[in-house]
């Protein structure tokens, strides 16, 4: 486990997810770790019509969402490494927190490091907290990271 040789960080392609992305990268270059990224495609539910006029091509829409994940995994990827680390980076479908804990296990992660956004009150109760599932799922470790509060990223800017 230490230190850590596997790193899977999951990512939603949101700011807090890309300061986690960073750190990921840092220890992921410090220990000479393999990084595993992940996004993770909530599947479609089947609430709506497949026939008649409001009929929509779930399949067809899927893999237009799957291709669009990959192309961004994909950008950013080459913004954040610049093709300079050892980086594999993958797109599943599923429920997010189900698919982190089985990539970790999958991969052997000896860490998993993913962003928290840090909801309360009624966006917790609305949006509930992937990252919190996780930790209650995970055998492996897991780290959080929570994006600066606003007043943390103008007090490292130079006023002026």
């Amino acid at each position: 486990m230490f230190p850590f040789k596997t790193i899977l960080c999951p990512t939603d392609f949101s700011e807090p997810s890309r300061e986690a992305l960073k750190i990921a990268e840092k220890l992921a270059r410090h220990f000479s770790a393999k990084l595993h990224l992940l996004h993770v495609i909530t599947p479609v539910p089947l609430a709506v019509p497949t026939t008649g006029a409001l009929a929509i091509d779930f399949p067809s829409y899927q893999k237009k969402m799957e291709k669009s994940a990959r192309d961004s995994l994909r950008t950013l990827v080459e913004e954040v490494f610049g093709g300079k680390a050892d980086v594999e980076a993958n797109v599943v479908l599923g429920e997010a927190a189900d698919e982190i804990v089985r990539a970790s296990e999958e991969k052997r992660a000896d860490l998993v490091l993913l962003a928290t956004h840090g909801y309360t009150g009624w966006r917790h109760l609305v949006f509930g907290s992937v990252a919190e599932k996780v930790i209650r799922l995970s055998k492996k470790p897991v780290l959080t990271i929570r994006e600066p509060a606003a007043s943390e990223s103008r007090d490292a800017e130079p006023s002026g």
